[in-house]
């Protein structure tokens, strides 16, 4: 078994201890100054965002949320990825309970804290995690905890997402399918980053103990069912499901078949690493009549077919840090100097696929230049956008049930979106 934690700190923003659960007795309090300091001294170096530091024999683990530190102190040789893990379900659970986890809220809440802490850790190794189980035995009232006698539903059958008797008058499931597209693209027009990021994200307002099941375009299912593929199946790539899902029924049949949690949450995220043609091409030619002068010309191109449109699409063209005055025409949509960001923003609200437009600008920069002035900006084009009824990969849902004991009907909705992710066109 891997290392367990030592002890766990909760620390404000200035590095003083507000709580501290001691699991082993094999660190003391003073284990969170020297992890303060620690963390100082590593705000100025490149490897600052790094969880984890080592010092002295002692492993700290560590994540901020708003203006609090959680940190776990390990002597022994423990699974860091584990217990970092573990700390995103510390600030899940204690949002749960008091809705926003910060420095007041923990100050108000010291018992319910030390309380959930046991619960949570035992000897250094997580036990219950789950906000729902919590709820069941750890109750807050104005601050004050009473446990009850009832069991955890890990023990009974019910399951932990979900609680029993949710009624709902209308019974409704929305699905969206929402991609994200990355892409890189040098100065030459190569791209030398292409990926999409997609996730499954549902929001149900069922009621009873529902068993929903969804069926898509998988390849590996279309063809183990003896149906045609050509050009209708994906490879669906580096899945990652959501606790409801029963993964032995996946890796069985391919069936994605689960009881949802109440409200919303990510069923599904997939990745894939093919080739993605730039969705909307920049080119951006820059001219400079003087050296108080610069011109620019961009032309932007939807790569995409007539029948689907872009919209909310916002154009970051970097621009001289100096620059002031800028002239610009655009033939579609409106642009505004963002000196803030050393930026000329062009907006689009709707951009149909297969069009062009055209934005020229002119800048006036100091006449007065020192000798020795500094290296310009190499800034990308950043490009945002989403497209609605669109997806890169062709991921389609084939079908979505939902099988309740009572029988009502459900209304089941699905939304497609295309986002751009990081977007970037670099200049130079």
């Amino acid at each position: 078994m891997a290392g367990a934690a030592s002890a766990l700190f909760l620390l404000d923003i200035k590095g003083r201890v507000l709580v501290w659960r001691d699991y082993r007795g094999d660190v003391s309090a003073a284990q969170a100054e020297r992890f303060f300091s620690k963390l100082i001294e590593k705000e100025g170096d490149s490897q600052s965002n790094d969880p984890v530091a080592y010092d002295n024999g002692v492993t700290y683990m560590f994540v901020q949320h708003s203006n609090v530190y959680l940190m776990i102190a390990s002597r022994q040789n423990c699974n860091a990825a584990s217990l970092l893990s573990f700390l995103h379900r510390v600030i899940d659970v204690f949002k749960h309970y008091f809705e926003e986890l910060e420095e007041e809220s923990l100050r108000d809440n010291f018992v319910v804290v030390y309380e959930l802490l046991d619960e949570m850790m035992d000897f250094g190794y997580p036990q219950y995690t789950e906000a729902r189980i919590l709820s069941e035995f750890i109750k807050t009232d104005a601050y004050r905890l009473e446990v009850t006698q009832r069991p955890p539903m890990a023990v009974t059958n019910a399951v932990s997402w979900r609680s029993e008797g949710l009624q709902y008058k209308k019974n409704e499931v929305f699905l969206d399918v929402i991609e994200n597209v990355n892409i890189l693209v040098n100065s030459n027009g190569q791209i030398i980053r292409s990926d999409v990021v997609g996730a499954l994200k549902m929001r149900t307002y069922l009621t009873g103990m529902p068993e929903c099941k969804l069926g898509l375009n998988d390849r590996v299912l279309l063809e183990a069912q003896g149906r045609a593929t050509k050009g209708k199946a994906i490879d669906l790539e580096d899945i990652k499901f959501h606790q409801c899902v029963r993964l032995a029924r996946f890796e069985n049949d391919r069936t994605i078949s689960f009881i949802p949690p109440d409200g919303a949450f990510d069923l599904m995220t997939y990745r894939l690493s093919t080739q993605v043609k730039p969705l909307i091409w920049v080119e951006a030619q820059i001219e400079r009549h003087s050296k108080s002068r610069v011109e620019m010309l961009v032309k932007a191109r939807s790569q995409f077919k007539e029948r689907s449109t872009a919209t909310n699409v916002e154009i970051e063209l970097p621009v001289p840090a100096d620059a002031s005055n800028p002239t610009v025409r655009t033939s579609l949509g409106s642009a505004a100097y963002a000196p803030e960001k050393d930026a000329l923003v062009w907006k689009i609200k709707s951009f149909p696929g297969n069009k062009d437009y055209m934005l020229r600008a002119e800048f006036h920069l100091p006449s007065i230049t020192a000798e020795e002035a500094t290296p310009e900006r190499k800034a990308p084009i950043r490009v945002k956008f989403e497209i609605p009824y669109f997806t890169v990969s062709g991921i389609q849902v084939r079908y979505l049930k939902i099988i309740e004991k009572s029988g009502y009907q459900a209304l089941p909705w699905v939304r497609y979106i295309t986002m751009a992710g990081e977007y970037e066109l670099r200049l130079v």
